[in-house]
């Protein structure tokens, strides 16, 4: 499956990862179109089946979860070495609890977890590629037995500068470090090196062969150690020369010694020999574009992807864009999901067939916040369109991106409106 399909499976018809909050309800896992076979079939199950499918993928999500953690595969910024006891105890704990969810995790993937690798037309793996999932997808697509191959890179790298592989040719952890000069750069893979055999969710992997990676500071260009946010850059063979006969946008792309500036916000996975992340050492990970960045009155940056990934949990939201001058939301509601949800709060009616636009503004806004509400910082006030954002709109890009700025631009007078 190429790139631009499985993006079409994320975003307009499948099942896909929808966390469950602390009082565990019934809200299950769609990513797209309200009105989707998958999503249609599960609304009209019965409360023992959607309580049932709701469960086992609560206990799948868990198990992995564990799994990763005594595997050494769980991500972290944490630059601290973990000593050895505690490492061992907690990788004992680790195992212990996931045997318990085993049998569990195997019976779900026998009565559920086939039916919806069916229905999304993923029976094994699937590819993608511009930057990383988001993270309840990435653990979703895990907890049902698909395999996404994640990979990054950018039309001026010929595209592919990194990828998460299921298998790698690995011989010592110890190499690897080493080769990450001075702890700063993530670095390629022309000899074998020692890297995990299994994928870390949540990155984008290693570098490909004979590419390096850098995380710099944005102000200093000062290269940052692993486990600190700033902009990615990359450099190798495949990257270019530069922009044909536009030598003013080549200096600001490439610098001299040929690295490339991504425009990315990442980050470089710090080695650590025990423990749950032992085997993340090098990964990238991406959070965001540097240009979409907001800086807040305190100076703390933060990144709107943060928040949109948050929102899109809920079932009630199908798009949503931070703008980041005015810190407001503009949302695409899932009009069937917000209805049905203001029944059951007895906002409307049971027989209402409409919901009105300060009602629905009203519960939209107390969903996001929910579920925004560990997120380090909330959103202002939202706008509540009607118009996907869409390829023919000119709003998402063909590989079903949403053009924030075209967004924002086109909803700017409604915006503006909501701070009179």
């Amino acid at each position: 499956m190429t790139i631009i399909q499985l993006y079409r499976v994320f975003n307009s018809t499948y099942l896909v990862g929808k966390a469950f909050d602390s009082k565990c309800s019934l809200n299950y896992f769609i990513f797209g179109s309200p009105c989707s076979g998958i999503q249609k079939q599960i609304s009209t199950s019965s409360t023992i089946r959607k309580l049932i499918a709701v469960s086992f993928i609560k206990v799948s999500l868990a198990y992995m979860e564990f799994k990763r953690i005594y595997e050494g595969l769980y991500l972290t910024r944490n630059t601290e070495q973990p000593s050895y006891l505690a490492s061992m105890l907690d990788c004992l704990w680790a195992r212990i609890i996931a045997a318990i969810l085993w049998p569990l995790h195997v019976l779900a993937k026998k009565l559920v977890y086939q039916k919806i690798r069916s229905a999304i037309g993923i029976s094994k793996a699937g590819i993608n590629g511009g930057g990383n999932l988001p993270m309840h997808l990435d653990k979703f697509f895990e907890a049902i037995g698909v395999t996404v191959q994640n990979g990054y890179g950018l039309t001026e790298s010929s595209p592919v500068v990194a990828c998460r592989r299921p298998y790698c040719n690995v011989s010592n952890v110890k190499k690897f470090s080493k080769r990450i000069s001075s702890c700063t750069l993530a670095t390629d893979f022309a000899k074998p090196i020692a890297l995990s055999k299994k994928r870390v969710i949540g990155s984008i992997g290693h570098p490909i062969q004979h590419t390096e990676f850098k995380v710099v500071d944005s102000e200093t260009g000062e290269v940052l150690p692993p486990g600190t946010r700033g902009i990615v850059k990359v450099r190798g063979p495949q990257v270019m020369k530069g922009y044909y006969k536009n030598p003013l946008a080549t200096k600001q792309a490439l610098d001299e010694d040929g690295w490339l500036d991504t425009g990315d916000i990442g980050w470089i996975a710090p080695h650590h020999s025990a423990g749950r992340s032992r085997r993340c050492g090098g990964v990238i990970v991406l959070e965001g574009r540097a240009k979409d960045t907001i800086v807040l009155s305190s100076g703390e940056n933060v990144e709107p992807l943060e928040i949109e990934e948050a929102a899109m949990r809920s079932s009630l939201i199908q798009q949503i864009v931070v703008d980041q001058r005015r810190l407001a939301a503009i949302i695409v509601p899932n009009k069937d999901e917000v209805l049905q949800a203001a029944k059951v709060s007895t906002i409307v009616d049971p027989d209402a067939v409409d919901l009105g636009r300060d009602k629905m503004t009203s519960l939209l806004y107390e969903e996001l916040s929910k579920w925004t509400s560990e997120c380090s910082f909330q959103v202002g006030p939202i706008l509540v369109v009607d118009e996907p954002f869409t390829i023919d709109s000119g709003l998402m890009t063909p590989t079903m991106k949403i053009r924030r700025d075209q967004v924002v631009a086109k909803y700017k007078e409604e915006i503006a409106n909501l701070y009179k």
